[in-house]
């Protein structure tokens, strides 16, 4: 994998580039506005050209960004769910002024009207949203939860079932999120359980589908339902459980990402990425 965090936007969105090389970073995720307000301010010409000034003269292979924290697709009718819709639709135009190539988004929550209803929602919001886009080449990447509340996404079928329902389903993608996988109940601390894992994406939507992955240790437990991010090898996957992931041949080439907590030096991040490139270089212990 490609290693990298995300990055601050803070003093223009084109210091995130700086930032991420002076952690070491491979590849960066970025908001592309605000991550707790429902609309941003378009960039100008200059925040573009600078953007692109900074992303062509750095080491970073590529960015990609994460939608807003508000945006809830899943939502019953009603001015929330219209905002949501705005805003996504808002941040791919955003996205696609910038050149990033895809966006991370929680699927949804259904707020207690039930699984169904919520998938339903997400589906039909998916649709308005890119039929608003539909110029636009900014992919959707929908990100495995861990089922928080009433968070859809925290079974590898709901983003079957969005895929099977969207009118332009080669406009998603999958990201993976580890933390999430396993506090939704997914044992990846093996290699046998990283397999599984991944044959279920693979029988669901193909492997190819996966733009990126979260490379997140869990504080919570296997199968708790909470979403709680550890730095690498600090919480309840370990150390080990991020070697065959990190060593998965398969996706050699695609951003493995970190969402840890970090301080404004990011000292965080450097340690983070330092266990995870001696990983690759490291054998494995005799694990099923």
């Amino acid at each position: 994998m490609l290693f990298g965090s995300h990055m601050s936007t803070g003093g223009g969105v084109w210091k995130a580039f700086e930032r991420g090389e002076a952690a070491g970073c491979d590849i960066i995720q970025i908001f592309v506005k605000n991550n707790m307000q429902w609309e941003g301010k378009p960039y100008d010409q200059e925040d573009c050209r600078r953007f692109a000034q900074a992303w062509e003269h750095s080491s970073i292979a590529t960015v990609f960004g994460h939608t807003g924290y508000l945006i809830n697709l899943g939502a019953p009718n009603g001015p929330n769910r219209d905002k949501s819709i705005a805003s996504l639709i808002q941040e791919i135009r955003l996205a696609n002024a910038l050149r990033v190539p895809f966006l991370v988004l929680h699927p949804g929550a259904h707020l207690g009207e039930g699984e169904a209803a919520g998938l339903r929602r997400i589906v039909a919001g998916l649709n308005q949203v890119l039929r608003a886009t539909r110029r636009s080449q900014v992919r959707i990447a929908l990100e495995n939860t861990a089922g928080q509340g009433s968070c859809l996404g925290y079974r590898i079928a709901h983003l079957a079932d969005i895929y099977a329902g969207v009118d332009a389903p080669e406009r998603l993608g999958v990201c993976i999120d580890t933390a999430h996988l396993f506090a939704a109940g997914y044992d990846i601390r093996t290699p046998a359980g990283w397999r599984k894992a991944l044959k279920e994406v693979a029988d669901a939507v193909g492997l190819d589908q996966i733009l990126a992955f979260h490379l997140n240790d869990s504080k919570t437990e296997l199968d708790s339902r909470v979403d709680r991010h550890a730095h690498i090898g600090k919480g309840h996957i370990g150390t080990e459980g991020f070697r065959h992931i990190v060593n998965d041949r398969r996706f050699r080439t695609l951003p493995g990402c970190l969402e840890t907590p970090k301080s404004p030096d990011l000292h965080e991040d450097v340690e983070n990425l330092a266990v995870l490139r001696e990983l690759c270089k490291t054998p494995a212990r005799r694990r099923n």
